[in-house]
């Protein structure tokens, strides 16, 4: 008995190893996929505000061939400012199609998004990245340049019919007293859709944005001033029902108002020293070097809390400095480098800067606008 035990043993065994020793079919190996080929319907596209439901983009790709059903296949489309490198693109995610189409409406909304003008071109690109449907083998296509122009769509808040806004409030240095306290309440209109100030506020109070100095018929206001974060800005509109929240600390701080977004900004203001007044000396001016400075012919007025104004007459060639004090040197508003071409008709300035402002090359009588709320001076003649 125990002979047929062994001898069962090894047949069993013998069996195991010429099975472990047969050849199996190889597995199969699937081909690597194709770069797609991405094309489009236009490079220019500048649609009218009429035509923001009609299709501005349509793109087309070839397939990639990956080895799956292609309806599993996925494309990324990316659309971004050129020299971005695509760091900031618009996405779209398509499964299955070899095509899709972008309405004008669309197309707008991305690049305004990114800050854009209305009516001015921009260089864009666009790609198309696909995969498998869980990201797997992807494959970039060619990168197509175009022009994208924006057009102007209605503000998202209505724009004041005064075209001003003044600022009133317990956290206002002028409190809840309507009118108040004018030009140093008042903001300055930036553009056709932003308004900016600079306010010394009051920690921990509230505000309001008037459209009309002294009337209470009308305001700008926000919907509900308890939500978290809103005194450093936040949605806007008109005769909403709650004040807006001021800063949670005393100090001076720009609001920037955009009515075409519909949104608000509050930041410490630290560009500049904010002056009480605003002087001109130089060489440039009919006064000279001589300090202090004649008056008010070499005083400027101020038009609103951030703006400053004056008409002068102005010899060619030479340079000149802002004082925010008449007869003192201790501080002054200047440049960086007044050798920057162009920068006699205006630019950026500082306080306490390094160089002379360069005044115009030819003598004649010119108008300079300084604004606080920017940065930015002009001159004109």
């Amino acid at each position: 008995m125990k002979y047929f035990s062994k001898l069962f043993f090894f047949a069993t065994l013998l069996t195991t190893l010429f099975t472990a020793c047969e050849k199996v079919d190889d597995l199969p190996v699937y081909a690597n996929g194709t770069a797609p080929v991405l094309t489009a319907s236009a490079t220019t596209i500048a649609p009218a505000p009429s035509d923001s439901l009609t299709t501005a983009l349509t793109l087309n790709w070839s397939s990639p061939k990956y080895a799956t059903d292609t309806a599993k296949y996925k494309y990324l489309i990316e659309i971004d400012q050129a020299g971005k490198n695509f760091a900031t693109a618009a996405s779209r995610v398509v499964s299955g199609a070899l095509s899709t189409s972008f309405l004008a409406k669309e197309i707008n909304e991305i690049l305004l998004a990114k800050g854009f003008s209305f009516n001015v071109p921009y260089d864009m690109e666009v790609r198309l990245t696909s995969s498998y449907a869980n990201n797997n083998e992807q494959l970039g296509s060619n990168v197509i340049a175009m022009k994208m122009t924006p057009y102007k769509v209605p503000p998202k808040v209505a724009l004041p019919v005064s075209g001003k806004l003044f600022i009133v409030g317990d956290a206002t240095e002028g409190g809840w007293t309507n009118p108040v306290p004018a030009p140093s309440q008042e903001f300055a209109r930036l553009d056709e859709t932003t308004w900016a100030g600079v306010f010394n506020m009051k920690g921990g109070k509230q505000y309001l944005i008037l459209p009309v100095n002294g009337s209470w018929d009308n305001k700008f206001s926000v919907a509900d001033n308890t939500k978290p974060g809103l005194s450093d800005g936040g949605d806007f509109g008109f005769n909403l029902s709650s004040n807006f929240p001021g800063p949670t600390a005393d100090g001076m701080y720009k609001i920037v108002l955009d009515f075409q977004a519909g949104k608000f900004t509050v930041t410490p203001y630290t560009e500049n020293n904010l002056p009480e007044n605003l002087f001109m000396v130089g060489s440039a001016t009919p006064g000279d070097w001589s300090n202090p400075v004649p008056v008010p012919a070499q005083q400027f007025t101020r038009l609103n809390s951030v703006e400053w104004e004056l008409s002068i007459a102005l010899a060619g060639g030479k340079e000149y400095l802002l004082l925010p004090v008449n007869g003192s040197w201790d501080h002054k508003y200047s440049v960086a480098d007044n050798s920057l071409p162009g920068l006699s008709a205006g630019g950026t300035f500082g306080y306490d800067k390094p160089q002379n402002f360069p005044g115009p090359a030819t003598s004649g009588t010119y108008k300079i606008n300084v604004n606080f709320a920017t940065s930015k001076f002009i001159v004109t003649q």
